[in-house]
């Protein structure tokens, strides 16, 4: 399954040192209806994603029926990304 879309960047007290972007609701419920195919436990599904020229694998973390999109230090750097950016986000489901 691969998505595009956009979301603005936010902090959220999970795991350091990622900020994220919330997958929006539509996109999350097409990726919960095969998550029991791709999760490889705790909810968690495997993706790559592209930000500007920057590629990564990284895993969903499941939120409040939404998924978010964890945003390495290394891509926030590499890509010039802070809180309250809008990005666009391409993102392939099965990393």
């Amino acid at each position: 399954m691969h998505l595009q879309f956009s979301g603005e960047i936010f902090y959220w007290r999970g795991p350091a040192p990622f900020l994220f972007v919330a997958v929006p609701p539509d996109p999350s419920a097409a990726i919960k209806a095969i998550s029991t195919q791709v999760t490889y436990g705790w909810g968690v599904i495997p993706v790559r994603v592209q930000i500007g020229k920057t590629h990564w694998r990284t895993s969903l973390f499941p939120k409040q029926g939404q998924y978010l999109v964890p945003i390495k230090l290394a891509v926030q750097k590499a890509e010039e990304l802070n809180v309250g950016d809008w990005v666009q986000i391409d993102l392939s489901v099965g990393g």
